[in-house]
C-alpha cells in the first residue's frame, strides 16, 4: 500500500479500504460525538460490519471511477479522511468531504489532504470542477474552502434536515483554470 506525505510533521494520506474496517470503526469510535455534530457517518459506521460496508462502497466506487475515500494518519493514527463523494469523469465534476477526530484537529491535516487529493482530480485525471458542500455553521470546514482558494457560489437555506433541524448549506467550488492559478496554490 502506498502512503503520501503531508509534511514534516510526519502526517500521511493512504487509501482507505475493507481491510481497514476495525481500524476505521475504531477511529469512528473515538470521533464519533465530535463527527457526528455536522456529519451523519457516526450514524452509519456503528459496528464492524457497516464499517467494512462503507469502505466496501468506496471501494466499489473507486473500482468503477465514482468516488474515492483517503485516510489522514497522524502519529501512526487514523484520524479523519477525505473524500471524493461524487467523481464525474463525463461532466468534469467532483465533490470533496472531509471529517477529523478531535485528535487531528488543528494541525492543517484537512487542507493539506484535501489539496492533495484536488490536485490529484484536478491534476491528474483532469476533473474541471470540485465542490465542496458544507453547513453554514460549520466554520472550520468553510475557513478550508477558504484556504483552498475555493469561491462560495450558494446559500441553499435550510436545505439540509440533519437531527431534527434544518441547516443552510453552502456551495464552495474551484474550477482548474483557478486551481493552476498560483495564487491559488
Amino acid at each position: 500500500m502506498y502512503a503520501m506525505s503531508l509534511g514534516d510533521d510526519g502526517a500521511e494520506l493512504r487509501p482507505l479500504e475493507p481491510w481497514q474496517a476495525e481500524e476505521f470503526l475504531a477511529h469512528m469510535d473515538r470521533g464519533r460525538e465530535f463527527i457526528g455534530a455536522r456529519n451523519g457517518l457516526p450514524d452509519v459506521v456503528t459496528d464492524l460490519e457497516s464499517s467494512r460496508a462503507f469502505l466496501r462502497a468506496y471501494a466499489e466506487r473507486a473500482a468503477a471511477d465514482t468516488g474515492r475515500i483517503h485516510g489522514i494518519w497522524s502519529g501512526g493514527a487514523l484520524v479523519g479522511a477525505v473524500i471524493l463523494r461524487k467523481f464525474d469523469l463525463t461532466d468534469g465534476t467532483a465533490e470533496a468531504g472531509c471529517w477529523l477526530e478531535p485528535a487531528g484537529v488543528g494541525k492543517g491535516l484537512v487542507t493539506r489532504a484535501a489539496r492533495a487529493l484536488i490536485d490529484w482530480a484536478i491534476s491528474v485525471r483532469g476533473i474541471h470542477r470540485v465542490e465542496w458542500v458544507v453547513s453554514s455553521d460549520n466554520e472550520p470546514s468553510i475557513a478550508v474552502a477558504r484556504r483552498l482558494g475555493m469561491t462560495r457560489d450558494a446559500v441553499l437555506r435550510e436545505s439540509y434536515h440533519y437531527r431534527g433541524k434544518r441547516h443552510d448549506e453552502e456551495i464552495w467550488s474551484i474550477l482548474s483554470p483557478d486551481w493552476h492559478a498560483p495564487a491559488t496554490r
